[in-house]
């Protein structure tokens, strides 16, 4: 069986705790994100040095070394996000296919070390981005197509909780 496509609306978890990996995101305070990003790309140095990193635990599920690609693309991909919000006035984010991604960028096939590096970088780069956004720029809004939208601090929450409950599905908790 091949991987089904997570259509989920996970914005459920700006209101309550998400009951497989306990995030909890109105325990994250918004000075704190730099640092639990860095502290969740950390993990994933282990997680890639398994020698099975890139074996599916079964036909279903990805890889390690493909939840780590997923992870290093999710970093890039709300950097940019963040950016939109500050940048611009309630924009409307681009839609990106998580799964058409991993199938075209091969996340399947990609190097351990190289996405190590890769997702250390992508995550002190979003880091950084966060840590520097101004006080009074965190109530700066985006939008999703299906209409959802969300402040510069409920990004921040809702990014979170993605790179940590991909953390906990590759057991790394």
């Amino acid at each position: 069986m091949p991987i089904i496509p997570d259509t989920s609306d996970w914005t459920w978890v700006l209101e309550r705790p998400c009951p497989a990996c306990g995030f909890r995101a109105s325990a994250v305070l918004f000075e704190d994100l730099p640092g639990l990003v860095r502290e969740n790309a950390a993990a994933w140095t282990a997680v890639l040095a398994r020698t099975d990193a890139a074996v599916r635990p079964n036909d279903h599920t990805w890889s390690s070394l493909e939840y780590a690609a997923h992870v290093r693309d999710v970093c890039l991909l709300f950097d940019r996000r963040l950016h939109a919000a500050l940048d611009e006035d309630n924009p409307l984010l681009a839609n990106w296919d998580q799964d058409a991604t991993a199938i075209a960028e091969r996340y399947d096939l990609q190097d351990t070390h190289s996405v190590g590096r890769e997702l250390m970088a992508a995550a002190s780069s979003v880091a950084e981005s966060f840590a520097a956004v101004p006080t009074d720029a965190r109530q700066r809004t985006v939008r999703r197509s299906d209409g959802a939208s969300f402040t510069v601090v409920t990004l921040g929450a809702y990014f979170l909780h993605d790179i940590v409950h991909h953390r906990h599905d590759v057991g790394a908790d």
